[in-house]
């Protein structure tokens, strides 16, 4: 596996301040050698990314990007649970990613792949996961995507 910290200098990424808990719950639960990190939503700069359904408000290729913005925010968490140090990441085990979406649309996967390649890019074939991309009338904030997460670690 190369270095996560590498590859998000090579991809020109910073991961943001640990995203804080907006309701009842803790951003993450560490058991064992689980990280499980609760939902994100596209948060940049404390403002949503993306808000609204695909494919009327918010294109597939700017969900993506929402996406990847969430599976960023999930990094944080887990930095923050490791002290910093991704390193310490084992693999990449799951994903669920909850798309707002209009009637009928079926192209989950396609903005679900915005987290799912992120996590290639950085952690190889560590990065490789189990998925879920579900379809959903409306997400917390009225936020187009949420991304939940799991990571073994050392």
């Amino acid at each position: 596996m190369s270095n996560p910290h590498d590859a998000l200098a090579r991809l020109n990424l910073t991961l943001p301040p640990a995203p804080k808990p907006v309701a009842a719950y803790i951003p993450a639960v560490r058991t064992g050698s689980l990280i499980v990190v609760s939902g994100q939503l596209p948060m940049a700069n404390g403002a949503l990314l993306a808000t609204g359904p695909v494919p009327s408000k918010v294109s597939i290729e700017d969900a993506q990007k929402a996406a990847k913005q969430c599976a960023l925010n999930a990094l944080a968490v887990v930095a923050d649970q490791l002290g910093g140090d991704l390193s310490r990441v084992v693999r990449v085990v799951r994903l669920g990613v909850f798309v707002q979406s209009d009637d009928r649309f079926d192209g989950q996967p396609k903005v679900a792949n915005g987290a799912s390649e992120l996590m290639l890019e950085i952690f190889g074939e560590a990065g490789r996961h189990a998925r879920a991309a579900v379809g959903t009338n409306a997400l917390p904030l009225d936020a187009t995507v949420e991304v939940e997460m799991m990571f073994e670690v050392r």
